[in-house]
């Protein structure tokens, strides 16, 4: 729901604004088809509802005939250096929120607000963003902090996925996977979203060795695509977004491997530029054929 704004169409917040508001970006969704959304803190801060509000929010939800498989929060690390006691707080409510309304998942990440310089550029991961600090003291701390969330949330019966992305604590295969690993909670899982990486314009690690470490950990997953170049003579990259069927990374193979894996969890329909709602409905129909027709026994 991030491509909708956090605003409704007469510039009143989505966070104050009435049910029957809610309805109406709702029903956009159910136009193009969709059955489930993530309502993304982008657009909606479930963590910050009344208790009546959250749940004339789910109300909404349901009489629009969607489900909430799981909620993802956005540019609010815990480890931020401004705002990372806020952000810790804000996810403990969030969890509360998922739990009170039936959201079996919420999905945490360490990327920061954007800086200027990428909030003025045509696309923002054209300007490098904030970088998490190596330190192992500091890397503990995200750990720490990452673990208290889980077990909460494990109280109340909600799954913990990680957003990986650039420059953080989960901006890499082995950094992700070791991340988890170091959380070591059970309902703690990554949501490898590879077009995250695949954007920069900058040499990466390849998609399907990513997803070779990555996506036997996954319990949730962002999937969008980029169209992805280099000129050798300059050294420069390119990169657009793209439709999963056609961008670079080969969703087919990934998806595929996924779930002989084990990742039983949702797909979540992220695009950037154009009508992403078409887009979205385009890659959700293309995630349908593309599924393997028998599952495999774990």
């Amino acid at each position: 729901m991030m491509i909708h704004g956090n605003t409704v169409a007469d510039g009143t917040p989505v966070q104050q604004a009435s049910a029957e508001q809610w309805a109406e970006v709702l029903d956009v969704m159910v136009d193009a088809g969709y059955q489930n959304i993530d309502p993304t803190d982008t657009w909606i801060q479930i963590a910050d509802l009344s208790p009546a509000r959250l749940e004339e929010f789910a109300a909404t939800v349901r009489a629009a005939g969607l489900g909430i498989p799981a909620f993802s929060t956005s540019r609010r690390s815990v480890v931020d250096p401004d705002h990372g006691d806020e952000h810790l707080a804000y996810g403990h409510r969030a969890i509360d929120a998922c739990a009170a309304i039936g959201i079996p998942l919420i999905s945490f990440g360490f990327m920061r607000a954007l800086t200027p310089a990428q909030s003025r550029a045509l696309w923002f991961w054209h300007e490098p963003g904030p970088v998490d600090d190596p330190a192992p003291e500091a890397r503990a701390r995200a750990v720490a902090r990452i673990r208290e969330l889980a077990r909460h949330a494990g109280e109340v019966g909600v799954q913990v996925s990680l957003e990986m992305y650039e420059d953080t604590y989960l901006g890499t295969a082995d950094s992700a996977v070791r991340f988890v690993e170091e959380v070591g909670e059970d309902n703690v899982g990554l949501n490898p979203d590879y077009g995250n990486f695949v954007r920069l314009h900058r040499e990466i690690e390849h998609w399907d060795e990513v997803a070779a470490k990555t996506l036997p950990l996954a319990n949730y997953w962002h999937l969008k695509n980029y169209l992805r170049d280099h000129d050798p003579a300059t050294g420069a990259w390119f990169s657009h977004p793209a439709t999963l069927e056609t961008g670079t990374i080969n969703y087919r193979k990934a998806i595929g491997y996924a779930v002989a894996n084990g990742f039983r969890g949702a797909f979540c329909v992220e695009h950037y530029g154009g009508d992403s709602i078409s887009v979205g409905a385009t890659n959700r129909e293309y995630i349908r054929r593309v599924l393997p027709r028998t599952v495999p026994a774990l």
